[in-house]
C-alpha cells in the first residue's frame, strides 16, 4: 500500500523508521515525503529507496498514487492536511494532538467522515494490548468497583525543546490555535490513556474540566499543568504532567477501585495488578502499531483503534486548555537551572504529580505553593 509521508522531521523521524519496518514486512511502500526542505539522502533510512518528495501535499499525493497520508507536521496544519488526503479519497493516520480546537477537531472529523475515507489518531498507547486487558480485569472485578484514573508524568525537557520550532511553546502563532502544552501535546498520551480506561472516550462523555496551568520556562504554554475531567459516568480522570521533573520516569496511568488498583506504564507496555487478599501481579503486553492497523482495516475491515470519535473527549480537554487563561509563571524561587543542564527544574514537583494521580487531587488541593485558583470550564 502506497504512503506519503508528510513532516518526515522531528518526530516524523520515528515515522519514517516504522515504514521502513512495515515496508520491510511487504506491507506497505514509501512512495513520497512532503516536507518544505526536502530530506537529504542520510535522512532516509536505508531500504526506503529514494521516494518523491515535494513541498506540495496536494501534487504529492495525485503523483504518487497514494492510498494512505500519514501526517505528522505542525500541530495548527492537522486539520487542513487531513482534509486535502480525505479530498482526494486518502486514508490517514493523523499525529495527535489531531487539531489545536474543538472546532478545527470536529471540522476535520466531520470533513474526513464526509468523504468516505478512514482516518486513525496517533495515540499509540491505544494500541497497546494492555488497554483491554485492564478492561477486562476492571469488569471482572479485579479492583472492585471501579473509582477513577489519575494519570501522571514527570517529564524533563530542556530550554532548546522550546526552540525546535516557531509552534514549540506557543499557544498561538500569527493568530492561529496552537496549544501546545505539556498536556495537550508531549503528554498527551496519558490523558488520552486515562480517558480511555475510564471508559469516556466521546466528547458527549465529558461533564466538566478543571485545569490548573502554569510555567516555569520562558515560553507561552504550560510545562506543568494539571487537569480534572467530570464524566457522565460519575467517575472523574486526574492527569497531571510537568517537563520540569527533578529525576524524569516514565508516565503511567492508575486506575482506582474499591479493592485494589492498576497501574499501567504505557509507553513500556507493562501493568501491575494490585489488589486486597493478593500479591501484586505485573504482566507485559504487545501492542498493536497503528498504522499496520489501518492497513488493515482498509484490506479486510479490521476496526479502527483509534478512529477520531474515539478522541473527542481528550478534544474536550485541549478546548478547556485553549480556553482557560494563559498559564501562570511561577515564581522565580519555585524552579532552578540544573547545574550542567540546559533544563529549568521544580523543587517537589515529581512527588505532586505522582500524587495528583494517587489522590485525584489537583495541585492546588495538594497544597502547593505556587498553585493559581482553580479554573472551571464545561464543554
Amino acid at each position: 500500500m502506497r504512503i506519503v509521508l508528510a513532516g518526515a522531521r522531528g518526530h516524523g523521524r520515528w515515522h519514517l523508521d516504522n515504514i521502513r519496518r512495515l515496508q520491510d514486512k511487504g506491507i506497505v511502500h514509501l512512495a513520497g515525503i512532503c516536507e518544505l526542505t526536502p530530506l537529504t539522502a542520510d535522512e532516509i533510512p536505508d531500504g526506503l529507496g529514494t521516494p518523491e518528495q515535494s513541498a506540495d501535499f496536494g501534487a504529492l499525493l495525485d503523483s504518487t498514487g497514494a492510498r494512505i497520508a500519514v501526517v505528522c507536521t505542525p500541530i495548527p496544519t492537522h486539520t487542513d492536511l487531513a482534509l486535502t488526503a480525505a479530498g482526494k479519497g486518502v486514508h490517514l493516520l493523523l499525529e495527535k494532538p489531531p487539531a489545536p480546537s474543538y472546532a478545527e477537531f470536529r471540522r476535520m472529523a466531520d470533513g474526513v467522515a464526509a468523504a468516505g475515507t478512514a482516518c486513525q489518531i496517533g495515540f499509540q498507547s491505544l494500541g497497546s494490548h494492555a488497554v483491554p486487558a485492564i478492561r477486562e480485569m476492571v469488569a471482572e472485578g479485579a479492583i472492585g468497583e471501579l473509582v477513577g484514573v489519575g494519570g501522571a508524568g514527570a517529564w524533563a525537557r530542556p530550554e532548546s525543546y522550546y526552540r525546535r520550532a516557531p509552534w514549540a511553546g506557543r499557544r498561538r502563532l500569527n493568530g492561529v490555535d496552537v496549544v501546545d502544552g505539556a498536556l495537550t501535546n508531549p503528554l498527551a498520551h496519558a490523558v488520552a490513556t486515562a480517558l480511555a480506561l475510564n471508559g469516556t472516550t466521546r466528547a458527549e462523555d465529558v461533564t466538566g474540566i478543571e485545569t490548573e496551568l502554569l510555567r516555569a520556562n520562558d515560553i507561552e504554554s504550560d510545562d506543568t499543568s494539571c487537569v480534572r475531567v467530570s464524566t457522565t459516568a460519575g467517575r472523574r480522570v486526574t492527569v497531571a504532567a510537568t517537563l520540569c521533573a527533578e529525576r524524569p520516569d516514565d508516565p503511567y496511568v492508575l486506575v482506582h477501585g474499591t479493592r485494589g488498583r492498576i497501574t499501567f506504564w504505557y509507553k513500556q507496555d507493562r501493568v501491575l495488578l494490585q489488589r486486597a487478599d493478593h500479591g501484586p501481579q505485573e504482566y507485559e503486553f504487545g501492542r498493536t502499531d497503528l498504522l499496520e492497523n489501518l492497513v488493515d482495516h482498509l484490506t479486510d475491515g479490521t476496526p479502527l483503534l483509534v478512529p477520531p470519535d474515539a478522541t473527542g473527549a481528550f478534544m474536550k480537554v485541549v478546548e478547556a486548555i485553549r480556553q482557560a487563561p494563559d498559564p501562570a509563571p511561577l515564581p522565580a524561587g519555585a524552579w532552578h537551572r540544573l547545574p550542567g543542564e540546559d533544563r529549568r527544574a521544580v523543587p517537589g514537583v515529581d512527588g505532586l504529580v505522582a500524587a495528583c494521580a494517587d489522590t485525584l487531587a489537583l495541585y492546588s488541593e495538594l497544597g502547593a505553593p505556587w498553585a493559581p485558583p482553580k479554573e472551571v470550564s464545561t464543554p
